[in-house]
């Protein structure tokens, strides 16, 4: 059994509740320990949820105190109720390479309405992201080991249901468009596992670019996975588990984000603080440009239209608004200290 926690309301201003009942994105900021909710109306901070002390970047990055420190990315569960937040308990922000032994994480639940954190489940070794399975009854989180493992809880009871290996150092956990199949890239190794969502069985590995993190769903049925060290995207077919190219950078790349309606591939730039996208015509990609936005740039989300991106500013302490069509930043929001993670309510 996990050791989990149930926990009080920590959501801000000075104890009145929250009501987060319209559309808004809600952006982890790892240093801050804090979640800020951005209305989508008019792009104005809301709220602030706490959830746990601030993080001392004096020893290595890590916050020794117990409770929650150092969230990285979040997934929002299917009925749009909760948050699942991967706590790793450390930085992240200069690359996802390497850990620290002995280092355990954990996964928060946070009440996507009123800001609560209703558990705080221990897990035995550091871990990135904690993703709501496709259907909602599951929770996975992958263990930042040598001989890597997904762990998979039940997302009512979070209870422990299956433990599953992978290969060296893995990362993030992301599910096809479909729903069918999980990739889990192994950092360690320069492969993702392929994993049968019903099944619970590894049904490949596939050899990609050096140090992948994450392979991010693309809503042509693609993955698009990148790799840090490699400074490379490749490009994979989910339904044949195939490499289908392999998309040279010259940076080293934050997360690539997909955008079906302008069939466009966006990657951020962290260490230059822009937004490149290339554009997809005929299976191939072309780099159509980049634009400006933060120091750190990270993670992307898109509108439910497809027109707005929300980009979060590792370094920055914010998050572009930017013109998807005109790629073109158009407001920056100030947030917490190193933002990273960031999904989008309806």
């Amino acid at each position: 059994m996990p050791n989990t926690m149930n926990m009080p309301d920590n959501s801000m201003n000075n104890g009145t509740s929250v009501k987060i009942d319209y559309p808004a994105a809600y952006v982890v900021n790892g240093q801050s320990t804090t979640i800020s909710v951005i209305r989508l109306s008019d792009n104005a901070v809301t709220e602030t949820i706490k959830l746990g002390e601030m993080a001392d970047p004096s020893h290595s990055g890590m916050n020794m105190a117990s409770g929650v420190s150092w969230p990285h990315h979040l997934s929002l569960s299917p009925d749009k109720t909760k948050l699942s937040i991967g706590v790793p308990g450390m930085d992240l922000s200069g690359g996802h390479t390497g850990g620290v032994s002995g280092m355990t994480g954990k996964f928060a639940i946070v009440d996507a309405v009123n800001g609560s954190i209703s558990k705080l489940v221990d897990v035995p070794v550091m871990n990135h992201n904690a993703i709501y399975s496709p259907n909602g009854t599951e929770i996975w989180t992958a263990q930042m080991k040598d001989m890597g493992t997904v762990l998979i809880y039940d997302a009512t009871s979070y209870s422990l249901k299956n433990t599953i290996d992978v290969k060296m150092m893995p990362a993030e956990i992301t599910f096809s468009s479909d729903g069918t199949m999980a990739f889990v890239a192994n950092g360690g190794s320069d492969t993702v596992t392929v994993i049968g969502v019903g099944s619970k069985a590894v049904m490949g590995q596939i050899k990609v670019g050096k140090d992948p993190v994450g392979a991010w769903t693309g809503a042509d049925g693609n993955m698009y996975v990148d790799n840090e060290e490699g400074k490379s995207i490749t490009v994979i077919k989910a339904a044949s588990m195939l490499v289908d190219t392999t998309i040279d950078l010259g940076f080293m790349p934050g997360i690539a984000a997909y955008n079906n309606g302008m069939s466009e591939l966006w990657v951020t730039d962290p260490d230059n603080g822009k937004v490149h996208w290339w554009t997809k015509a005929a299976g191939k990609f072309t780099h159509g440009g980049a634009f400006d936005t933060g120091a750190g740039a990270h993670a992307i989300a898109f509108s439910q239209d497809g027109m707005t991106a929300y980009i979060t500013n590792q370094g920055a302490a914010s998050v572009s608004v930017a013109d998807v069509m005109m790629h073109k930043e158009t407001k920056e929001i100030i947030v917490g200290t190193k933002p990273n993670g960031i999904v989008i309510k309806y």
